[in-house]
């Protein structure tokens, strides 16, 4: 096992898609097998940014059974990994209100996805919750209250570990030394398309292919994805270059990739065939994943009691935190 403890959360979404997998889940199954403490956080607080009143926040609960059985399906192993839900150890919002007395207000004005988010949401500055602005903060407190030092991102989210080193940076130069740094583990993951063949994978954008779809569902959301726009007839040859359908081949069928290609460019394949060859392969590659999934499912209350024993074993670690943090602070 390589030393250092991890820490990566996920928002309640409820049911994961390809994105999802391949652009963190799948990752997550690696790396418990490599490090010898991870945690991994359901971040329902984080979810209140975005999801207010009794109607939208409802959807917490069912979200986050129907996410933990992804993970469970996909191989998390509750018995290498602390799996917990974010409220269930309110430490984190005594740490996050900590560490918002010693973070500057302009630190947090400037992260990108901040203001990218408040131009998704189309509000002005009187209609922003205190919460989005100090979104930086509980995610640093969710790191380093288990005093995790690696969290597992895309290159793209390297501004945010960035931002975590600062806050924990300062509150040791005030305070002492504390806190670990956190450092970004790098991973490469193929960006996933959606169906629409522009954008990520997204619900929001309703382009995803869900990985407990079942086989009729994934079919139907295939045939639905956009190919080769100046493909407008079987008998023209098709660009695989250009085509989501064939960069989904690459990862579903590998072994007959050079069928494909050729078939494609020839014209001896159409796209609707091309897309009941990618469907086929989506649903063989997810079927033991989907099984599995069917059999946690039928354990009433299995996924609660993993969240539960995740959250006492995260409860110890993070009380230990936060009595150092308290006798630092002087508030002891």
């Amino acid at each position: 096992m390589a030393e250092g403890r991890i820490f990566s959360g996920m928002r309640p979404s409820g049911r994961l898609h390809l994105g999802n997998y391949f652009g963190a889940l799948a990752n997550w199954v690696k790396l418990q097998n490599e490090f010898d403490q991870c945690f991994f956080a359901v971040a329902d607080v984080h979810a209140l940014t975005t999801l207010q009143g009794k109607d939208q926040v409802a959807e917490i609960k069912p979200n986050t059974h129907e996410m933990v059985l992804d993970w469970l399906a996909a191989g998390m192993n509750p018995e290498l990994s602390v799996l917990f839900v974010q409220s269930h150890v309110p430490e984190v919002l005594t740490l996050n209100s900590l560490l918002s007395m010693s973070t500057p207000l302009g630190w947090l004005l400037r992260v990108p996805t901040f203001k990218e988010k408040v131009r998704q949401m189309g509000s002005d500055e009187e209609h922003i919750p205190y919460g989005l602005v100090g979104y930086p903060v509980l995610q640093t407190a969710d790191v380093i209250l288990y005093k995790a030092d690696r969290v597992p991102v895309g290159k793209d989210q390297v501004p945010h570990i960035e931002i975590m080193r600062e806050i924990a940076r300062r509150f040791n130069h005030l305070y002492g030394d504390t806190f670990p740094e956190p450092q970004a583990l790098l991973t490469e993951t193929p960006m996933i398309a959606g169906t629409d063949g522009v954008a990520k994978m997204s619900k929001s954008l309703d382009n995803q292919i869900e990985l407990a779809a079942d086989a009729e569902e994934t079919t139907k959301r295939v045939k639905r994805m956009v190919t080769d726009p100046q493909r407008q007839r079987k008998t023209d040859p098709g660009r695989p270059e250009v085509c989501n359908v064939y960069s989904l081949h690459k990862i579903f069928n590998p072994d007959n990739l050079d069928e494909i290609y050729q078939g494609c460019v020839s014209a001896g394949i159409g796209c609707v065939d091309d897309k009941l060859m990618l469907a086929d392969g989506i649903n063989t590659y997810l079927a033991e994943f989907r099984e599995r999934r069917r059999e946690f499912a039928a354990k009433p209350g299995y996924v609660d009691e993993v969240l539960a024993d995740g959250a006492a074993r995260a409860t110890v670690v993070a009380r230990e935190t936060i009595r150092e943090v308290y006798a630092k602070m002087g508030l002891a």
